[in-house]
Parts: structure tokens; sequence; C-alpha cells
């Protein structure tokens, strides 16, 4: 038995306890399509990472999770996976997202046995030669094109990609996770804690993974014409299926005037809240909707703007109207999605094609 395979068992229990808002399904009981999420996650990440757990509830979206990630972050590539982890933390530090900044902080360490020691990787990602990529992947707006990577341009859509999907999963985890995967530990003990954390995360990265693993997980689609930037590609197919699967299960739970609304804030680059909460905004932006359908509106808006500010008011008067977990991963993955989609032709450096979700 390998030593990932000794993780991977070890760490199913703990790992589930990271999850807040919907009961993730158990692993030992899983079934399905479930279970062979499960099977690759573990294979592939080492463990059953709870930022793809925590949308079990909903198996297509927990599928389409996956996907995105494994083939963008996980898979072998052109781009070397410090690269690839430098912008996961990039873009997770930008969306206040402390748990992703403290795994892939640690990954980057891991990777680069010369960081350690010297404070937390992302305390650095600007200097020496991660700076142009974090600051690249950082860039505060989607809107508008801001330039390819500083990178060969084979590497483009693995880096456009990792981008896109941590947009998405820093919501996703904003909302579902608590703020760090490690344990409570006195501060004398942290830094051994983050060392470990460390040497793990990083031997559990620089295993080679082929791509298109995950393409079997959902059925084949055209792809839409704002993943142009990936190409003819493999991660341009598994980003396309995930992309349909999400939004088939938005359409199924979300109310079509709160897509509505929540396709056009975010493709109106003058919207957005402003100030230290976002409830005002919201609260405004709802008023247009019944009131049946504004706690489904209050919790999308959030997710794809403020996804940090969720609370757990706000989650309860969903879970009124929509008492499923289902429903719950459903609506907050669509809204995540639709933020993070925008960021793809931007950070590519090409015209804004994003096309209509609601």
């Amino acid at each position: 038995m390998t030593v990932g395979t000794l993780l991977a068992r070890a760490t199913r229990r703990t790992v589930l306890a990271h999850v807040r808002h919907v009961r993730p399904v158990d692993p030992y009981r899983a079934e399905g399509l479930v279970a062979r999420v499960y099977a690759q996650v573990e294979q592939d990440f080492g463990m059953l990472a709870p930022p793809v757990a925590l949308h079990s509830p909903a198996p297509q979206v927990l599928a389409a999770s996956w996907a995105m990630l494994r083939e963008t972050l996980v898979a072998t590539g052109a781009a070397g996976r410090p690269a690839k982890e430098a912008v996961a933390a990039a873009v997770s530090m930008a969306n206040r997202c402390p748990y992703c900044v403290d795994v892939h902080g640690a990954t980057l360490i891991g990777l680069l046995p010369t960081l350690d020691g010297a404070g937390p990787a992302v305390d650095r990602l600007d200097d020496g030669e991660w700076g142009p990529l974090s600051r690249w992947a950082r860039r505060p707006s989607p809107h508008g094109p801001a330039g390819p990577p500083p990178a060969p341009p084979e590497q483009l859509p693995e880096l456009v990609g990792v981008a896109v999907v941590f947009h998405y999963l820093n919501r996703m985890v904003n909302v579902f996770l608590r703020d760090s995967p490690l344990p409570d530990t006195p501060s004398v003990a942290r830094g051994m804690v983050h060392r470990t954390a460390a040497r793990v995360m990083g031997a559990l990265a620089r295993r080679p993974r082929p791509p298109g693993a995950a393409l079997a997980l959902l059925p084949e689609v055209a792809p839409p014409a704002d993943l142009a930037w990936a190409g003819p590609t493999v991660l341009a197919e598994a980003m396309a299926r995930s992309y349909a699967a999400i939004g088939d299960a938005g359409r199924q739970v979300v109310p079509a005037g709160v897509r509505e609304l929540v396709v056009a804030r975010c493709a109106d680059p003058q919207e957005g809240p402003t100030g230290v909460s976002a409830r005002p905004w919201v609260d405004d932006a709802v008023t247009a909707l019944s009131p049946a359908h504004r706690p489904a509106g209050r919790l999308a808006l959030l997710t794809a703007f403020a996804s940090y500010q969720v609370t757990d008011a706000v989650v309860a008067d969903f879970r009124a109207h929509h008492p499923g977990d289902d429903a719950l991963v459903a609506v907050t993955a669509w809204a995540a999605l639709t933020a993070a989609r925008r960021y793809g032709p931007a950070l590519a450096g090409v015209p804004d094609a994003m096309e209509p979700t609601g």
C-alpha cells in the first residue's frame, strides 16, 4: 500500500469535518458517479479534498468541479506545477480565501524547497520569478483584456484555466469550508505544522498525472464561445462539459429572474458592491425580485461578488424555500461559475465573448 493510499484513507473522515451547511456523501457509502469521482480525487490529488467533496450532494456538479480542477491544475502539461500553484495561490489571495491560500501556499513551498523556512510562500509571490505571474493572476477586474500571462504561449490554456477554476473554487470554499485546513495549534508549533503540510503537499503534487482522465465523468458538449482561449485541448473539453453540467444544475434550481439578475450584474463593469459590506448593494439589487425569490437572489449575488460574506442567516433564508443540500450546492455553484467565467477571456487577452448563462 502506497503512502498516498494510506494518507487518503487516514484523512477520509477528518476532511469532511471541514464542510459546513451541507453533509457530504460519506466516502464509505458513495455509489455511482460520486464513488467514481471520489476514487479519482484520492488517486490523483492524494486525498479526498474538501473543496471537491463539498459538492457531493449534487453529483453532476461534483463531477464538474473535479473535472475542471484536475484538467487544469493536477494534470501534467506544458506549464509546470509550481507556476500553476503560484496562480492558484495568487487568485486565492485576491478572493480572500484563506483556506485555499494555506493549501496552495504550502504546496508551492513543498515543490520549491528553497522557499522553506522563510515564511509563507504567498507573502513572497510578488518577488523574483513569480512576481509577473502573480500580478497577472490577481488582476482585480474581469472586464477588458489584461493581456496573456507572462509565460510561453503554449502554457496559456493551463494558466488561464487554473485562474478561472480558482475564481470558482474560492467562492465555493468561502461559503462551505472553515478558514484553514490546518489544525489549530499554538503559535510555537505553527511553523512545524506548516512545514509538515508543505512536505506532504509537495510530494503529492510532484507525481505526474496524464490529462484526460476526468472527461469520462461528463457527457461531451460543444464548447461555448467564452472558452476560445483554451483552444482545441483536453482542458477545453473538460471545462466545456463542466460549464454545461453546472449550468444545467443552476437552471433546475435558480429561478429565471435570479439568473437574469446575476448574469446582468456580472456583465456590467460598473456593477458590484462598494464599502466594507456587500449586503446593502445586494438588498437593493433583489428588490426587483418577488419576495419568494429574494433569498435565492441574495445568496447568488453574495456568492458571485462577496462569497466571504455569505452568513448562516443567508443560507437559512434560502433553505426555507429550498431545503435540500443539492439545491444549496447547485445555486452557489451556478453563481460562482457565472462570476468566474468572465475572467477567462480577460486573462487571455481576448475580447469578452461571455455567453449568457441565464
